[in-house]
């Protein structure tokens, strides 16, 4: 599975931006697909998903809402609307996908990181 971020950019706080993973290959469509994030000098987390069994969403606790997540299954390409962005949100964004049979959002979820295809990411930078 190959996946591409874009949408990142430069945005004053309290400002948003919309994120974009499209994802391409065989059986794509079979992943679950969330968003993580990594900034300069500290730990990747996850941020966020939707289930592609039950099409749960899930949030971390510091982005639940200003983000919203959303999915678009004919495109295969997931969505990440950041509202109210703060400068704590700067860090480099990208996707990653581990197969939906493993329950996976709610592994990351739990802060089990495991996934088995990641993009190269988009960088998002918060600041006045």
């Amino acid at each position: 599975v190959q996946l591409q971020a874009s949408g990142g950019g430069l945005v004053q706080p309290g400002g948003s931006l919309r994120l974009s993973c499209a994802a391409s290959g065989p059986n794509a469509e079979d992943y679950d697909i969330g968003w993580f994030r990594q900034a300069p000098g500290k730990n990747r987390e996850w941020v966020s998903c939707i289930s592609n069994s039950d099409y749960k969403v899930y949030y971390r606790d510091s982005v639940k809402g200003r983000f919203t997540i959303s999915r678009d299954h004919a495109k295969n390409t997931l969505y990440l609307q950041m509202n109210n962005l703060k400068p704590e949100d700067t860090a480099l964004y990208f996707c990653a996908a581990e197969p939906a049979r493993f329950a996976s959002c709610a592994s990351w979820y739990i802060g089990v990181l495991q996934y088995e295809f990641r993009g190269q990411g988009t960088q998002v930078t918060v600041s006045s």
